[in-house]
This record gives structure tokens, C-alpha cells and sequence, in this order.
């Protein structure tokens, strides 16, 4: 009795031999589709050197478009009058402009206070006495120009 039940899950824990011809009609089927569908597709050499040329073509007309508007003169905006120069002639201009001006000598070393001992507290500060000239610029930074009426000019900013 024990050899008839062994044999029975025997049988039943091999799958049977039309299951797995099964399995392997349905792959080689499915590789026959995907032969069938990439198969006379392009291949792909045409199609990258024609996005090749039209990148080469887009970059050429955008380079051309930006030698223009660098050489040229033309309106930024009419309204408010603000127009675009030549980068030649802006550096003449610049160069005239710094020619002009005069060196300054630059202001003293401001070194910080010490901390007042209100300030712990949260009591306010004492205000300074106004003196007639302007206070002092923080270290690493540079001075503020002067304006002939002697008031500080605005310092342009700086770009990274």
C-alpha cells in the first residue's frame, strides 16, 4: 500500500510532460511576435544622424542669432528706453568711464565692539551719536562710494 501511495504523489508532484511542451511553445510563440514587430524596424543609424543634423542646424542658428544681438544695436525696451549696444563699443565706453574717475583711498579696519552688557538682557542699546560722516563698511567689503552731495551712491551688486 505504501508503494501505490508513493507512486500516486509521484504523479502528482511532476507536472506532466504536455505542460511543459506547453510553456515552451508559448516563449518560442512569443519570440516569433517580437521578431515580427522589431524585425523590420529601421535600424537606427539614419535616424540618429538625422538628429544628429537638426541639432547641429538649431545650435548653428541659435549661435548665429547670439553674434548678432552682441554685434548689433537694437531695443530691449522702447518704452522705458532701455536698448542694447555692441559689446566692443560698451567696453570703450567702460574704459572712458573708469579713465575718468579717481582712485579713492580706502576707509579704516572697523573692528567689532565688544558686546554691551545690556545686551544679554534684552535691554535696548544706547543710541549712537550722529557723526557727519558715513559709518564705516564691514570688513572683505568695499567702501561705499560718495555722491557729490555726500551722500552714500548705491554699491552695484555683485554677480556670482
Amino acid at each position: 500500500m505504501a508503494d501505490a501511495e508513493s507512486l500516486r504523489q509521484a504523479a502528482q508532484s511532476r507536472a506532466p510532460f504536455s505542460t511543459w511542451l506547453g510553456v515552451v511553445l508559448l516563449f518560442a510563440l512569443f519570440g516569433v511576435i517580437v521578431l515580427a514587430v522589431i524585425g523590420p524596424a529601421p535600424r537606427g543609424d539614419d535616424y540618429e544622424q538625422k538628429r544628429a543634423k537638426a541639432r547641429e542646424e538649431k545650435l548653428k542658428t541659435a549661435r548665429e542669432e547670439d553674434a548678432k544681438a552682441l554685434s548689433s544695436y537694437g531695443w530691449i525696451d522702447k518704452n522705458k528706453g532701455v536698448a542694447r549696444i555692441p559689446v566692443a563699443r560698451a567696453m570703450e565706453l567702460t574704459l572712458v568711464e573708469l579713465a575718468q574717475k579717481k582712485p579713492e583711498p580706502a576707509g579704516p579696519i572697523a573692528t567689532p565692539e565688544p558686546a554691551a552688557p545690556g545686551a544679554a538682557t534684552g535691554a535696548p542699546a544706547p543710541p549712537a551719536a550722529p557723526s557727519a560722516s558715513p559709518p564705516p563698511a564691514p570688513s572683505g567689503s568695499p567702501a561705499p562710494a560718495q555722491s557729490p552731495a555726500g551722500t552714500p551712491a548705491p554699491v552695484p551688486a555683485k554677480t556670482p
